[in-house]
C-alpha cells in the first residue's frame, strides 16, 4: 500500500510539472524572454501551448499514394485531350529521345566495364578503358550535367 501511495503521489508530481504554464516578456533592451515562472514586477504574458497534433505515417503514406494516383489521373487526362495524336508535345518527345539516348549509353558503358573486367591484353585493354572514357563523358554532358 504505501508503495502505491508513493508512486500516485509521484504521478501527481510529474504530471504538475509537464503542465507548467509558460510565461513571455519583453525586456528593456527589446529582448523576449520565455519561461515557465512569471518574471515578477515586469508585465508578461501567459502563453497557450497547444498540444501537438501527431498524425499516424500510415495515414500520410495513404494520403500520398492517392494524391500521386489522382496527379497521374490529371496528367493522363490531359495529355489526352492535346492536338497532334499522340498526346505528347515537342519538349516531352525530345525528353523522351535523350532519355533513350541515356539508356544506350549506360548499357554500352556497363557492356565496356563487364569486358574490361573479364581481362584483356594491353592493347585491347586500352582500347577498352578509351571507349569507356568516350561513353562516360558523352553520358555526363548529355544526360546528368544538362
Amino acid at each position: 500500500m504505501p508503495r502505491m501511495m508513493a508512486g500516485l503521489v509521484l504521478s501527481f508530481f510529474l504530471v504538475s510539472i509537464a503542465n507548467a504554464d509558460v510565461y513571455t516578456w519583453i525586456d528593456s533592451r527589446g529582448v523576449a524572454h520565455y519561461s515557465d515562472y512569471p518574471p515578477g514586477e515586469i508585465p508578461h504574458k501567459q502563453v497557450q501551448v497547444r498540444a501537438p497534433v501527431t498524425v499516424p505515417m500510415s495515414e500520410n503514406l495513404r494520403q500520398g499514394k492517392r494524391v500521386s494516383g489522382i496527379r497521374k489521373e490529371v496528367e493522363g487526362l490531359l495529355a489526352s485531350g492535346r492536338p497532334g495524336g499522340s498526346g505528347m508535345t515537342a519538349k516531352e518527345k525530345a525528353d523522351a529521345e535523350l532519355e533513350k539516348t541515356c539508356a544506350t549509353y549506360r548499357s554500352k558503358l556497363d557492356l565496356v566495364q563487364s569486358k574490361l573486367r573479364a581481362g584483356y591484353s594491353n592493347d585491347r585493354g586500352n582500347a577498352l578503358r578509351q571507349q569507356r572514357r568516350t561513353l562516360s563523358q558523352k553520358l555526363s554532358r548529355e544526360c546528368i550535367l544538362r
